[in-house]
């Protein structure tokens, strides 16, 4: 196979865009909840009750766009739990990801275990008029389905929305300095909460993505681990929507190259092709940490994980 032929290649990197899609929903989700201070590691259960919530509806409806919000609406039931332990109690953040991970995957499996191996009709691909037939571009990017072309808008609204709003900047000072921001006079619990509800309904609709575009179909665990691996991109992307989203069609890249090496008979075992996406996360951010340790990158947001109280000001 020879994986330069353009016949070859720009199929392999339409696909990594659409392998990338669903991972980066809940990287730009996860973006958001992080800058405000709240991490998440809960995204691979929210994911999953995204992804059931988008099926159900859709296959109740008949309908994508409604499958669609409802895993959004699903994404944000399910944080509103991590926010109120984390947010409202002061909990510790880590703890109540993995227990949200663990929910979200134990809710999915069990509504939806009468569901496995059901279709539905969902999003279907269409090329954008006059975009679409420019040689080479068009059919990586502009011959998808709407999910992706939202996507495109999602990334780039969110490097405007941080770095070029006053909104912007009070998102990163509640993330970076929660006691400056609340002598300024905004809610640091208010912003917290709003951020990382909305970056949990980005994750339920980056689950509605796997079910009702992707596969259109229901299977338990269908999220494979993404939901991880959208935490580690995070940090991949130094918090900047930009690297993030190079960091999700990587990814998607490596997803979609192990498939069509599959596909074509190669003599490397099934099982380490699977496993070629999640090693070169595991690389990236070797090499990342490795780099960080030298001050080459940027580092996290301040006071990410720190819980903050009003009473705690000096």
């Amino acid at each position: 196979m020879d994986i330069l032929s353009p016949d070859i290649l720009i199929p392999i990197l339409a696909a990594a865009i659409r392998s990338g899609t669903p991972v980066l929903y809940a990287v730009m989700g996860e973006i958001l909840a992080e800058r405000a201070g709240v991490m998440n590691l809960g995204l691979e259960g929210v994911m999953l009750v995204g992804a059931f919530a988008g099926f159900a509806a859709t296959h109740a409806t008949g309908s994508p766009a409604l499958g669609i919000a409802a895993s959004f609406a699903a994404g944000m039931l399910l944080t509103s739990v991590h926010a109120f332990l984390c947010i409202g109690l002061g909990a510790n953040q880590v703890v109540s990801g993995l227990a949200l991970s663990m929910a979200g995957g134990g809710m999915s499996a069990l509504l939806g275990r009468e569901r496995i191996g059901q279709t539905i009709s969902g999003m279907m691909p269409f090329k954008v008029p006059v975009l679409g037939d420019v040689p080479v571009l068009g059919p990586l990017f502009f011959n998808h389905d709407v999910m992706v072309y939202l996507s495109y808008a999602l990334t780039a609204f969110l490097f405007w929305f941080i770095f070029r709003t006053r909104a912007g900047m009070n998102l990163r000072a509640v993330g970076e300095n929660p006691r400056a921001a609340d002598a300024m006079g905004l809610s640091v619990a208010r912003a917290r909460t709003l951020y990382t509800l909305i970056g949990g309904g980005l994750a339920g609709v980056a689950g509605g993505y796997l079910s009702v575009v992707y596969t259109q179909m229901w299977v338990e665990g269908m999220t494979a681990g993404r939901g991880w691996i959208a935490v580690a991109l995070v940090i991949f992307g130094i918090w900047h929507p930009f690297r993030a989203a190079l960091g999700c069609y990587l990814f998607g890249g490596i997803d979609a190259l192990q498939m069509r090496m599959q596909a074509a008979g190669t003599s490397i075992p099934a099982p380490l092709l699977l496993m070629l996406p999640y090693l070169m996360t595991l690389a990236v951010l070797t090499v990342i940490s490795i780099s960080k340790g030298r001050g080459i990158l940027l580092g996290a947001p301040a006071s990410l994980g720190n819980p903050f109280r009003r009473e705690e000001r000096d």
